[in-house]
């Protein structure tokens, strides 16, 4: 009996083998159902790229209470976000600092603290970043190099608070 099972298990082993071997291939293993292209595709990012084609920035003055108009809760104004007290036309992304949109916060104000901390939180939507750690200054300067880098400058704002106003800007 016992020649009986060595015999079976002879015989078996190999043929496991060559299952196992031929359904873990990697032409046999799952698929995802989107192509590679097709699924970068599909992947949309909201950070768009550089732009070649802004404006020369304008030196338009603003003062904080004059920026709130343009919040975008007014259709036929355009919209406005400051950093580091200079202006920028955010109003071809609506669909991002409009009403009701993710970073509406920061429309028609100069939200500095708030980037640089990387908060959506109301009370930090303020100007006067200038008790931000070094580390979140960095964040702050990097929003600024984004916006620079993709929204029109319309103007700066005139009444940053003092502990800012000395910083500079661009």
């Amino acid at each position: 009996m016992l020649s009986v099972v060595t015999y079976g298990l002879v015989l078996a082993l190999p043929l496991l083998f060559l299952f196992l071997k031929h359904s873990l291939s990697p032409s046999r293993q799952s698929r995802p159902l989107i192509s590679q292209p097709e699924e970068k595709k599909s992947l949309k990012t909201i950070m768009q790229p550089p732009r070649d084609d802004l404006d020369p920035p304008k030196d338009d003055p603003f003062t904080l209470e004059h920026l709130k108009q343009f919040d975008g809760s007014d259709l036929s104004k355009p919209i406005y976000v400051s950093i580091k007290g200079i202006v920028f036309d955010v109003t071809r992304k609506s669909d991002v600092y409009g009403p009701g949109k993710s970073y509406n916060i920061f429309a028609g104000k100069d939200g500095s603290k708030g980037l640089g901390k990387s908060s959506l939180n109301l009370e930090d939507a303020v100007p006067d970043y200038s008790d931000l750690p070094e580390n979140e200054k960095k964040v702050l300067d990097d929003w600024f190099s984004f916006f620079q880098k993709r929204y029109n400058i319309v103007g700066r704002v005139t009444d940053m608070p003092a502990s800012v106003s000395t910083l500079s800007n661009l």
